[in-house]
């Protein structure tokens, strides 16, 4: 759980977390509000919440192209994702919270209640895949290269920085290519460069950098 310096950090107080769930799945919809409504420190609206706890469904492709639905909510969104290569486009289309779907349960109502005072919240099985896939740190007499930006080399170009918005789109190699224009070879040869100038050991570590950086914008 980090907080998120640009949003505000609210007092927490005895009220309850108003939360408004979406979700196209009428069975995940219910599932979702049934064990909301069990929590006293949670109360359902269809309007006016404090956070709002998303779906953007089951199907791959079309719940990657509903992530840039999160910046219309309203509110703070904690994203319910069925796959963890989603967690980084929803981070990168703002979502305060990601969960799997799999595994919500009763810890939810502590994930909005911080979403609502300003931290990000990311789930733990997440945040551990994450950690998993991380280049493991070179023995102390090693060389290293730092993966600091610098002058020259270790700021991204502007094709590069289409290219990490479109990873955070959740695109492969060769829609990246389509979009740009390019060659697949060419779209794989900048997807390499961003993920070396951002120290990325996978698609989801850049995408993730390049939000902490700033590079995507919100």
């Amino acid at each position: 759980m980090t907080r998120n310096p640009s949003l505000p950090l609210s007092l927490i107080t005895d009220d309850p977390v108003l939360v408004s769930v979406k979700s196209e799945d009428p069975l995940l919809r219910r599932a979702l509000t049934t064990l909301l409504a069990q929590m006293g420190e949670v109360r359902v609206v269809e309007e006016a919440a404090d956070v709002v706890l998303w779906d953007p469904g089951l199907d791959g492709d079309r719940a990657l192209s509903r992530m840039r639905e999160i910046k219309g909510l309203g509110a703070p969104a904690v994203a319910v994702i069925a796959r963890a290569e989603h967690l980084g486009p929803a981070l990168a289309a703002g979502a305060r919270g990601v969960f799997l779907r799999d595994d919500v349960g009763p810890e939810i109502a502590a994930a909005l209640t911080a979403v609502k005072s300003g931290l990000t919240v990311i789930d733990t099985s997440l945040s551990q895949a994450l950690i998993a896939s991380s280049p493991s740190p070179a023995r102390p007499d090693a060389r290293q290269v730092e993966h600091r930006p610098r002058s020259g080399g270790g700021e991204l170009t502007e094709r590069e920085r289409q290219v990490v918005a479109l990873l955070a789109e959740g695109l492969s190699n060769k829609l990246i290519a389509d979009r740009l224009g390019i060659s697949d070879h060419t779209a794989k040869f900048h997807v390499n460069g961003v993920m070396a100038k951002l120290g990325a050991g996978t698609r989801t570590e850049a995408v993730v950098e390049a939000v902490r950086r700033g590079l995507v914008t919100l």
